[in-house]
Parts: structure tokens; C-alpha cells; sequence
């Protein structure tokens, strides 16, 4: 029984290190395989927001071209949605900010990060642990399919709204996030 179910284990847990989710923003979907390995804590904390269904019917509320395409956090309307307590940040964990790959957001404070994410729409470098504050922006996945999308959002005019610049001129609504089986 102990080797069944340790056999039985084994795809499970290579699973659970590299959860998928799939996107259905306004634009097109997003597949994006996250790395649970690198980033436990990110994803776990990730996940639980979109378990939750927290990303349905939130916006891409900053965009902008060869730069990234950030989200999660705002509904359509600009209004900050309300978000459980902010998570260690873990760029330390050697994944960088290339082009397609999602990283947490967060304030000026390190340790800030919550719901919100960035999907870099070019190679940036300068987020990469240690980066200009001694921490960085901590990678935790990438996508597998649709940067076309990925492409088309940050191609999106963008203007000031809601106390923001850089939000574009038509919402990019994130209609639903959920795990891949």
C-alpha cells in the first residue's frame, strides 16, 4: 500500500509544482504555468486569489508597451478591491523578469505584495533580485500560451483615469482566472 501510494504520488506532486492557469481576459486567453518550486509562497498566495474567484471581473488597470501589463487588483470601475495580508516577497529565487513571465506587484516596501501581478511584455532586467532596492520583483511563473494576447493589451491606447496614468482608453477586463487540470 505504501508504494502505491507513494507511486501514486509522484505525478501529483510534479503537478503541483507547476500549476497552470488559464485567462480569459476581454482580449483573448492567457495559459500560464506557474513554478511552485522557485516561488511556494507567491503561487500558494496566487492561487488562493484565484480559487477564490478574486481575478474575475478585475482589469488590466496599467499598461504600457515594451515595459508590462499589470493587474488584479482593480475592478472596472477603479476601485481597489480588498485583499488578504501582503506575502514575503521571494525574487531571490533566481527566475527573472523575461519577456512573458509574471511577477509579483508591490509598493515602494518590499514585502508589500498581495493580489496584484505584472506580466513583463519585454526582458526587464532591472526588476531581477537585487534590483535598485536590494530586492526585486519576485517571478513566479510563465506564460505557455497566448502572448499574442499578451501583445495586443499592451498595444492598447492608454490615458489617465481614476488618479492613474497608463490605464487604457478600453478596459481589459480579466473576465475569469482558473486552474488548468
Amino acid at each position: 500500500f505504501a508504494a502505491f501510494v507513494a507511486l501514486s504520488l509522484g505525478p501529483l506532486t510534479a503537478a503541483a509544482e507547476s500549476p497552470s492557469v488559464k485567462m480569459i481576459t476581454s482580449m483573448g486567453e492567457i495559459v500560464i504555468t506557474l513554478d511552485a518550486d522557485k516561488a511556494p509562497k507567491t503561487v500558494e498566495n496566487f492561487l488562493t486569489y484565484v480559487d477564490t474567484g478574486f481575478y474575475d471581473g478585475t482589469i488590466f488597470h496599467r499598461v504600457i508597451r515594451d515595459f508590462m501589463i499589470q493587474g488584479g487588483g482593480l475592478d472596472a470601475d477603479m476601485n481597489k478591491k480588498p485583499t488578504g495580508e501582503p506575502i514575503e516577497n521571494e525574487a531571490k529565487n533566481g527566475l527573472k523578469n523575461r519577456r512573458g513571465t509574471i511577477a509579483m506587484a508591490r509598493t515602494g516596501d518590499p514585502h508589500s505584495a498581495t493580489s496584484q501581478f505584472f506580466i513583463n511584455h519585454k526582458d526587464n532586467d532591472k526588476l531581477d533580485y537585487p534590483s535598485f532596492d536590494g530586492w526585486g520583483y519576485a517571478v513566479f511563473g510563465e506564460v505557455t500560451s497566448g502572448m499574442d494576447v499578451v501583445d495586443a493589451i499592451a498595444d492598447v491606447p492608454t490615458g489617465f483615469r481614476g488618479g492613474r496614468r497608463d490605464v487604457p482608453k478600453q478596459t481589459v477586463m480579466i473576465q475569469s482566472v482558473s486552474r488548468v487540470e
